[in-house]
């Protein structure tokens, strides 16, 4: 496995390991994101030295390190270039611009990434915080809609 640590100025993100991962499934309450969860162990067990595009990335406060802000991932490895994430955070820590430094970090790393020409997302229509996010960290819309809403994408 890849031994990948993010380091920003406030955050360090890290790939959550397998039990990690199963300890985020087993404390879910939300069937969506327990579904969600599962499938990224799935990604991660079945795809060993290619984790880092399934798991879970923890946000994690650099000053207090095991307080975990919040996540993002990748939704699975790229296909053609491009590769799709989503993120959250935990209640407290929205409107502090951790993720804004998250994906602004995530960006750049997956950027390096061999072969990784775009990065896509999606928001639900009502997530209009979400979606200046993702302008603000240089997505444009792409006049698609997704599962979840409008999709986004960010060109290397």
């Amino acid at each position: 496995m890849m031994d990948c640590k993010i380091k920003t100025d406030r955050l360090v993100l890290y790939p959550a390991s397998d039990r990690q991962m199963q300890a985020l499934i087993t404390k879910e309450d939300d069937p969506e994101l327990k579904k969600a969860y599962s499938e990224m162990l799935d990604g991660c067990l079945r795809e060993p030295f290619g984790r880092v595009w399934f798991a879970a990335w923890f946000l994690e406060l650099r000053e207090e390190p095991g307080v975990i802000v919040g996540d993002l991932c990748f939704k699975g490895a790229p296909k053609e270039g491009r590769v799709e994430i989503g993120y959250g955070l935990r209640e407290g820590f929205c409107k502090k611009g951790y993720m804004r430094e998250a994906l602004r970090a995530i960006i750049e790393w997956a950027f390096l990434q061999p072969g990784v020409t775009a990065l896509e997302a999606e928001t639900e229509p009502q997530n209009i915080d979400s979606q200046k996010l993702l302008a603000a960290c240089g997505f444009l819309p792409t006049g698609e809609v997704g599962e979840e809403g409008p999709r986004f994408i960010r060109k290397k």
